[in-house]
């Protein structure tokens, strides 16, 4: 039974060694309201055709795995509500049971790596949410980057999360963690996090270049490039901790855990900015598809040297 289906115009950038960029539908059906999600993305696949190259957006459209999703499927997505949201745990059984889903970090990585997509970029990954210590909540986006060969340009880990733990078990897993032209790690809405970031690099092809090193090392997983958002588009970070932390309190008291958590506070701090975390957020995934669309075209001309 075949359970893919690449969309003919990246089938055809990836035969003719064109740069493709993954990104994922989580952000369109869990990370923003309609039709901000609808504009966005639709913004970002122009951006990343105009920096000459190909966007793949990816999804489970009824039991289907979509590597790059047609406008028209985007569209549906970001209008439905109640789509599953999927990572490496859920992939199976909604192939198997012909659900539709959303793939988190943890799913695109792994779907963009069986069709052979090298870089994906998205908004801010997951990782150890504030009080793991008692519930062991954990993004499986981590793990994934630590076995799956694929660059991940973010904003850096969420600022929802407790990132000096985040950056431990990163660093325990193996997985490298550049950032892109700043010493200090970027904290998504905000250039700063007050934390060194392990690794820097100043060019596309650098961070292109040092994955191909990895996978000829045979050292499995990929990269986890922080890119700092814009300077006029930043949230300081003296004034999102107070609002994440009212938000955490929230979800605290009614009880959201496990997979709601990241939505439940998403929607609560967009509440409480009046919406300026949102138009920072649109503003970092575009810069985050730029510099995707650089590493892509990096990637495949340092191969050639390999």
């Amino acid at each position: 039974m075949n359970y893919k289906n690449i969309n003919p115009e990246v089938e055809n950038a990836l035969r003719n060694n064109v740069p493709v960029v993954a990104l994922e539908s989580t952000i369109i059906t869990h990370g923003m309201p309609y039709p901000e999600n609808l504009k966005m993305v639709n913004e970002v696949e122009a951006l990343i055709r105009q920096n000459n190259a190909v966007p793949a957006t990816i999804a489970i459209l009824d039991g289907v795995i979509k590597i790059g999703l047609t406008s028209y499927e985007v569209k549906k997505l970001s209008e439905k509500k109640g789509i599953k949201k999927l990572s490496r745990a859920d992939l199976s059984a909604a192939l198997a049971n012909g659900d539709t889903g959303a793939t988190t970090v943890s799913a695109t990585m792994i779907l963009a790596a069986n069709a052979n997509i090298k870089v994906f970029a998205t908004g801010g990954v997951g990782g150890v949410h504030i009080g793991a210590e008692n519930t062991f909540d954990i993004s499986a986006d981590l793990q994934e980057l630590s076995q799956t060969p694929v660059i991940v340009i973010s904003a850096g880990p969420k600022a929802i999360l407790d990132l000096p733990k985040t950056l431990e078990v990163l660093e325990t897993l193996g997985v490298p963690v550049v950032t892109f032209c700043q010493d200090e790690l970027p904290a998504f809405w905000s250039r700063s996090s007050g934390l060194k970031s392990p690794l820097r690099m100043d060019t596309a092809k650098e961070i292109a270049r040092s994955q191909l090193v990895r996978e000829a090392l045979s050292i499995p997983g990929g990269q986890l490039v922080a890119n700092p958002i814009p300077i006029d588009a930043e949230i300081p970070l003296a004034k999102i901790l107070p609002i994440i932390g009212k938000a955490n309190l929230e979800a605290k008291k009614e009880n959201i855990y496990a997979k709601d958590l990241t939505p439940f506070l998403l929607s609560k701090i967009f509440h409480y900015t009046q919406g300026e975390s949102l138009k920072a957020n649109i503003e970092l995934v575009k810069n985050n598809a730029r510099l995707a669309c650089d590493i892509a075209a990096s990637f495949i001309e340092e191969e050639k040297k390999f």
